[in-house]
């Protein structure tokens, strides 16, 4: 015996539906939407009055101001445009709130959703709000299904298509725990940050992937080759085993450029508390030289003076050296912004800014929502130039 399919949580209402309109069409099941959306809006706004008046429909007035007809309103929800009828009082005093006096377009409440979805509130704060403010609820399915409406933004978004040529892009990858099967995996997303020729910051992609790794890299600079990249001049990245290899796979010619601030975390990681002050001051004199012949003079003595104690540590620095070193033969304007993660680090604060308070997310999409608005809100400040572009700019035209 098969097994019985299992009921939908509106069963009956769909049921109902379908015997009352007999859809065929997809252009049928529209209008049985804003059908039920009109009818939905006229009880809300009979409520509405019945409290104005304080009697409901069919009860005593209490007051010489009266229920008075109906009149008769156009107005432009997400499913299209409906007739609606707006009760009336009979001093006029009547001041409806969920659709108000001369407002035409009721998908304003939809666009209020996705921009508290976009700063951090969950489905069940939305739900709370939504009721505190208007007087009635809304599941947090129903708000679920508000945001779903961006997902094919998101896709445009994704898909988009790139200029040529990047000076500087900045790739990082930050982990978030998300639903999968019914366990809650670690997912990272990587995110892919640059600037424009123009000294303009830009997201050029965020790809929900599994654990953090080369080749899921080498997909990514993939798509930004399909997506119309062709050339990079300097990446500075984390350092990622396999980084490298895969940035040379798809741009050969790019240089490299690994991040100090992540090198000196993961090699000084080991040290003792006691050590560690000291220890970092001699490591700043390496990548702090003016030249790199200097630094390696410094990283020398270095090596005489820990090298013993945490041979890890400067071993991680000299088999690093030739993508730790890249910043040296550039000017201090170049080499402040390269050598260092630091545009994308910011960027990656302000998302999980807006995602703490989102400990799991239910699915990739829930998650890709919420970083794409927030990725919105953050570039939306994104105006200005970078300071000294211009010098910059014509310091990248001699080298490259």
């Amino acid at each position: 015996m098969g097994r019985k399919r299992p009921e939908r949580k509106n069963a009956k209402l769909i049921n109902a539906i379908l015997e009352t309109y007999e859809p065929e069409t997809t252009g049928d099941i529209q209008e049985i939407l804003k059908d039920l959306t009109a009818d939905l809006l006229e009880d809300m706004l009979m409520a509405e009055l019945d409290d104005h008046l304080d009697y409901e429909y069919g009860d005593k007035p209490l007051s010489l101001n009266t229920r008075n007809g109906y009149s008769s309103k156009r107005v432009k929800g997400s499913n299209g445009e409906m007739d609606i009828k707006v009760p009336r009082d009979r001093d006029g005093s009547f001041e409806p709130q969920i659709v108000k006096k001369h407002e035409k377009d009721i998908s304003n409440i939809e666009n209020q959703i996705i921009s508290m979805y976009g700063r951090g509130m969950t489905t069940r704060d939305i739900s709370a709000h939504i009721q505190e403010i208007y007087g009635f609820g809304l599941s947090e399915s129903t708000v679920t299904k508000i945001t779903n409406k961006i997902l094919p933004t998101i896709e445009e978004w994704r898909q988009r298509p790139l200029e040529k040529v990047y000076p500087f892009v900045f790739m990082d990858a930050i982990h978030y725990n998300v639903r999968d099967n019914g366990a809650v995996v670690k997912k990272a997303v990587y995110i892919v940050l640059a600037y424009t020729m123009d000294g303009l910051k830009e997201v050029l992609g965020m790809y929900v992937g599994e654990n953090e790794s080369s080749k899921y890299w080498l997909m990514v600079l993939n798509d930004l080759k399909n997506r119309g990249l062709e050339d990079v001049l300097i990446f500075a990245t984390d350092n990622l085993p396999g980084f490298s290899q895969a940035i040379t796979a798809v741009y050969p010619k790019a240089e490299i450029q690994k991040c100090i601030i992540h090198q000196i975390r993961s090699s000084t990681r080991y040290v003792n508390y006691k050590d560690i002050r000291e220890l970092m001051k001699d490591l700043k004199t390496v990548y702090k030289a003016n030249t790199e012949e200097t630094a390696m003079i410094q990283l020398d003595f270095f090596d005489d003076k820990w090298g013993k104690k945490y041979p890890s540590c400067v071993s991680s620095w000299r088999n690093n050296w030739a993508e730790l070193s890249t910043f040296f033969k550039y000017p201090p304007e170049i080499r402040k912004l390269m050598y260092t993660t630091n545009a994308i680090e910011n960027f990656n604060r302000q998302l999980r800014k807006v995602t703490k308070n989102k400990t799991i997310f239910p699915t990739d999409f829930s998650l890709e929502k919420s970083l794409y608005l927030a990725m919105i809100n953050a570039s939306s400040k994104w105006t200005s130039r970078m300071r000294g572009w211009d010098q910059i700019l014509a310091q990248l035209n001699i080298f490259f």
